[in-house]
């Protein structure tokens, strides 16, 4: 059974739209994760997003049965991670497992803590995020990163 998300907030989960980011940092994941924000507030592009990523679950799975997988926004979040930070499967496990900030952009709250991603879960869902996937989704979001800069600009 796959989800796009979980609609129903858990106890203790912080809003995407609420959460804070470290506009000081100069490490990549907060700039990363700005943008992920972006994509989840605006629900436009997050249903364009999420039609794309709907495409990479297999032909033959039933989506109404079976072990639940991860959610295709946590699948989207670390697999966007992943690939802009080079990391391996280990190095991402480790990080989405103990990241606060990232774990609450994948949608835990603080009850969940005892809730981590095995490796074997990591590498069968990352890797449904193909670079054809990902090159569709690069698209709509560079063309929603031209609708924001336009807007800025004539408003100048």
């Amino acid at each position: 059974m796959r989800k796009i998300f979980d609609p129903q907030m858990s106890f203790g989960q912080t809003p995407i739209d609420h959460i804070k980011i470290d506009m000081r940092s100069r490490d990549e994941i907060p700039k990363l994760l700005l943008g992920l924000q972006h994509i989840y507030c605006n629900l436009e592009l997050r249903q364009e997003v999420f039609k794309v990523l709907e495409t990479m679950v297999p032909q033959k799975t039933n989506a109404k049965t079976g072990r639940p997988g991860m959610d295709l926004w946590k699948i989207l979040v670390a697999g966007t991670i992943r690939i802009n930070c080079n990391w391996d499967y280990d190095k991402l496990r480790e990080i989405i497992n103990n990241h606060k900030t990232i774990r609450q952009m994948l949608g835990h709250g603080m009850m969940d803590d005892d809730m981590t991603y095995p490796l074997q879960t990591v590498k069968d869902n990352i890797s449904l995020l193909t670079p054809e996937i990902l090159d569709k989704i690069n698209t709509l979001v560079v063309e929603e990163g031209h609708k924001v800069l336009l807007k800025k600009n004539t408003k100048i």
